[in-house]
């Protein structure tokens, strides 16, 4: 799409990015870091094919702080949010946004896990170093994992809210009426977590550790080394690079272990993916959404106060590990644990714990959602399925087979009725190619208990998609 094709908003924000960029030393700062790491993505977003994520304009308003007063930075800021914002919401108007932003999810939890992995390396690696020059090496790795993980933590939260936005605006709000396919929208609510220009943990925006707005940054000497980074776009990508000089100032360390290259995707969300080296223990009886086991509540409380610990101490990488272990377990725990943490004041953490929860094999997904709806907590399992039925459309038809030849018609039915009210008519369609001939009339009775115009839609995309509707 060429500039002047471009949506108004999306092109006022090109605009004045262009105007802050050209106000800045692009060799230096955070600014010199993203185009060292991110070219492409920085010209994309000048180009306005792009929008930033805001972690990266927070930290190029810090370079503005720095060359010419926090007070000239302040009094950008609200106008950058705006017009960012504004940018945001037109270009996820755009056809194709919602698999975009899926997308750019699934990169990011990749990215996200990495950083927490790699921070739990280094800091074991720091503890035992023997030198000082190997320390401040370390130190220095470690400040940028944490910087890793702290964009990783704000861009997944940023995507999810606005996947979730996407979601509200095209989904209809129905009143369920049968036990056996409940709706998920039945009192919606949106993901919880940072929204528009969340600040990294710590509210210190894109710099790590203890940082401050605003000069946020020491001079190290550079390094070689291989090493993913998040970049100016969305990171995701392997680079041969020499390290930036200029780095996130950090204070104490402590914590998890060194991934020797690209490492297989990890937790719930990408469940079934080999992890030799992190086994996930799923205690017996982990379908069961009904039967709460007898070491369930030592077990919730014992997990309620490592997570209380953990984030006292900064440890947010081995919090996500431990929720995503906890992801893993029985189904009848789940509302346990919410009540156990919210009463803790942890809700964001029950929001990351549904999250991955929500990416469990489909039966479990069910058993999950029933062992909430159960307890009262309904709309925390319509948000689990909701989120759960953004995988691939194949996977979901796949997962749905698999239900049908085990019998199990009740959950071939929650699980389609999240699905065609939260997909869009095309992409339950595609959902179908496996084996249309089975599919295809599950499809059309899960969009008929939606209503009669959603099941018309899916009838036009199931004969679009060149399949007997």
């Amino acid at each position: 799409m060429a500039v002047d094709q471009l949506p108004g908003p999306v092109r006022e924000f090109a605009n004045y990015l262009d105007g802050l960029l050209g106000r800045l030393d692009q060799g230096g700062g955070w600014c010199g870091v993203f185009w060292q790491r991110d070219p492409d993505g920085m010209r994309a977003c000048l180009d306005g094919h792009e929008v930033p994520p805001w972690d990266v304009l927070e930290s190029l308003l810090e370079d503005l702080a720095a060359a010419y007063g926090p007070a000239a930075a302040g009094a950008e800021r609200k106008r950058a949010r705006l017009l960012r914002a504004a940018a945001v919401s037109a270009y996820d108007a755009l056809p194709g946004a919602r698999d975009t932003l899926g997308d750019r999810l699934d990169v990011m939890l990749r990215e996200q896990r990495y950083a927490a992995e790699r921070q739990a390396g280094l800091s074991r690696l720091l503890t035992a170093a023997t030198t000082r020059e190997e320390a401040d090496a370390l130190r220095v790795d470690l400040a940028w994992a944490r910087d890793d993980q702290e964009r990783a933590d704000a861009r997944c939260a940023e995507l999810r809210r606005r996947t979730a936005d996407l979601d509200r605006r095209a989904v209809e709000v129905p009143v369920p009426d049968a036990p056996l396919a409940w709706s998920v929208e039945q009192d919606f609510e949106g993901p919880r977590g940072a929204g528009e220009g969340a600040a990294a943990p710590g509210g210190h925006g894109a710099a790590g550790g203890d940082t401050g707005t605003g000069g946020a940054a020491t001079t190290v000497p550079a390094r070689p080394r291989k090493r993913r980074r998040g970049s100016a776009r969305f990171a995701g990508m392997a680079e041969d690079e020499v390290a930036p000089a200029v780095v996130p100032r950090t204070g104490a360390v402590a914590v998890p272990e060194v991934p020797a290259g690209r490492r297989t995707p990890r937790g719930a969300r990408f469940a079934g993916a080999a992890e030799a080296d992190v086994p996930v223990r799923v205690p017996a009886g982990a379908v069961d959404a009904g039967v709460v086991d007898a070491e369930a509540g030592a077990a919730v409380a014992g997990a309620v106060e490592k997570l209380e610990r953990l984030r006292a101490q900064g440890l947010g990488g081995e919090a996500h590990v431990l929720l995503v272990e906890i992801a893993h377990w029985p189904a009848a725990r789940l509302p346990l644990l919410a009540d156990g943490l919210h009463r803790a004041g942890l809700g964001a953490d029950w929001a990351t714990l549904l999250w991955e929860a929500a990416s469990l094999p489909a039966e479990r997904l069910i058993a999950a959602a029933d062992a909430l709806r159960a307890a009262g907590r309904a709309a925390d399992g319509q948000e689990m399925l909701r989120q759960g039925v953004a995988r691939p459309a194949a996977e979901i038809g796949a997962a749905v087979l698999g239900l049908a030849a085990e019998g199990r018609l009740r959950e071939v039915r929650a699980l389609l009725d999240a699905y065609v009210r939260v997909r869009t008519p095309e992409e339950a369609a595609r959902s179908a190619a496996a084996d249309p001939g089975r599919l295809v009339p599950l499809l059309l009775e899960a969009a008929r208990g939606v209503s009669e115009e959603r099941h018309w839609d899916l009838v036009h995309a199931v004969r679009v998609a060149g399949f007997t509707a």
